[in-house]
């Protein structure tokens, strides 16, 4: 059957792509979706001047706030309806996870199978409306007290104005959480990342024509923009490498005898990844240092002190932020892969199957074998998320380099795209087996 499946992915082919019918219509509605996406990042909230916004964003688009209009596809900087994102899903999300992992009552709940999921991700839901309500409210705020080259970002600052801005936002976060659902079970892909993926992916043209023009005004030189171009390609290639990577486990299972034939005796592989936290570190870490200095970023001079110590220490290319960013990542890396997976349960079900790893006993022994593998996978996928987000941060601060060409950009970007493709040629396999089967049944029929 492997074979089998080898042989099917490396005929991969358009040909088969334009036989598959239903593939087509989840790539189309997926297509569909993620330009609805687009549209709606164009769309301003009510009451906001839209000139003297953009002349106020351009004095704070090199801070942090460039960091969170990369993630919101540009909605931020013209303040559109989907300013908010899918953020606040991901961090309740996240919450959500963290909670499981310390609340008996939500690690029950996970035990239930898909009951108890459905009730986690209603809880998720309900925490993303909360996250966002909270969110828009501070952003409505800050608005208000927003003044640039050509006067207020509101047009008519007031109570309405917040509400209108809460609501509106708010509701542009439930739609684009709903759209990822749909995107998921419709389409192709996880929605939720193809969402932030489209994000990032539209305004890298405009990213490159930035650098482009730094190199024709003289403010960065040829040879450096060169550089940059391969050291892109290059984080590319260790990204694709490493998340690719894996460390298969030999699982042995014993023969047995049953009537006057032998069965089992076969070995089998338990694969470990060597990051299976994915892109979730470095973007619960950005997300976690983007929340006070948004606040900060916003205040402008008119903050309190404590807010202005914030801005100055955890500007890019200082070493508290520096540090701080790299101890959230390991930190996460660690946890996030603690919680999605459990070396117990793991050695359990092979002890129910009759399977263990040679030279080890099954059950605890086996347990312990397992997580002391997957903690040395898991530091060196930490290390690497780590330089791999950290590099880019540092040429981003000292050279000006467009957000977009920063570490955590090009992980989420290559991680979708290798996801994305990895369900497409499952579904090319799924009709193409479907097309071998239907063509063995005629022939039985006919013979």
């Amino acid at each position: 059957m492997a074979s089998a499946a080898e042989q099917l992915a490396a005929n991969f082919n358009f040909g088969a792509l334009a036989k598959a019918t239903e593939l087509k219509q989840r790539i189309y509605f997926t297509l569909l979706a993620l330009v609805v996406y687009r549209i709606g990042t164009y769309i301003p909230v009510p009451g906001i001047d839209s000139a003297a916004m953009e002349a106020i964003f351009a004095q704070h688009q090199g801070g942090i706030l460039g960091i969170g209009n990369m993630f919101a596809g540009g909605a931020l900087g013209r303040m559109a309806i989907f300013a908010l994102n899918i953020m606040p899903y991901i961090s309740a999300a996240i919450i959500m996870q963290l909670l499981t992992a310390v609340s008996p009552t939500l690690s029950a709940l996970k035990k239930e199978g898909e009951s108890g999921r459905k009730k986690i991700n209603q809880y998720t839901r309900y925490g993303t409306v909360l996250l966002a309500v909270f969110q828009s409210y501070g952003i409505a705020v800050g608005l208000e007290g927003m003044q640039g080259p050509r006067g207020s970002a509101v047009l008519d600052p007031g109570m309405f104005f917040r509400a209108t801005t809460v609501i509106t936002l708010t509701g542009g976060t439930i739609f684009l959480m709903w759209l990822g659902e749909q995107i998921t079970q419709r389409g192709v892909g996880n929605g939720i990342s193809l969402i932030i993926f489209a994000g990032i992916v539209a305004n890298l043209p405009l990213a490159l024509a930035q650098l482009f023009e730094l190199g024709r005004t003289g403010a960065m030189s040829t040879p450096f923009i060169l550089f940059m171009m391969i050291m892109a390609v290059a984080v590319i290639a260790v990204i694709v490498f490493m998340e690719r990577a894996q460390r298969r486990l030999v699982v042995q299972y014993p023969k047995r005898q049953v009537g006057n034939k032998m069965f089992g005796g076969e070995s089998s592989h338990l694969p470990l990844k060597l990051n299976p936290a994915g892109v979730i570190p470095p973007i619960f870490a950005s997300s976690l240092l983007l929340m006070p200095l948004t606040v900060a970023g916003f205040s402008g001079t008119d903050g309190p002190q404590w807010l202005t110590v914030i801005t100055t220490n955890l500007a890019h290319g200082q070493p508290l932020y520096m540090a701080l960013y790299v101890a959230m990542i390991v930190f996460f890396a660690f946890f996030y892969t603690s919680i999605v997976f459990n070396p117990e349960d793991t050695a359990d079900n092979l002890k129910r199957h009759g399977g263990f790893i040679p030279g080890i006993r099954p059950g605890k022994n086996t347990a312990e074998y397992i997580n002391h593998v997957t903690m040395r996978l898991v530091t060196v996928g930490a290390i690497y998320l780590a330089i791999v987000c950290l590099l880019p941060e540092i040429l981003v601060a000292q050279y000006a380099v467009p957000f977009y060409f920063g570490g955590t950009s090009l992980l989420i970007v290559v991680t979708v795209t290798m996801d994305t493709v990895a369900q497409i040629h499952s579904h090319l396999l799924a009709h193409q087996y479907e097309g071998l089967i239907k063509k063995a049944k005629l022939k039985g029929r006919r013979g």
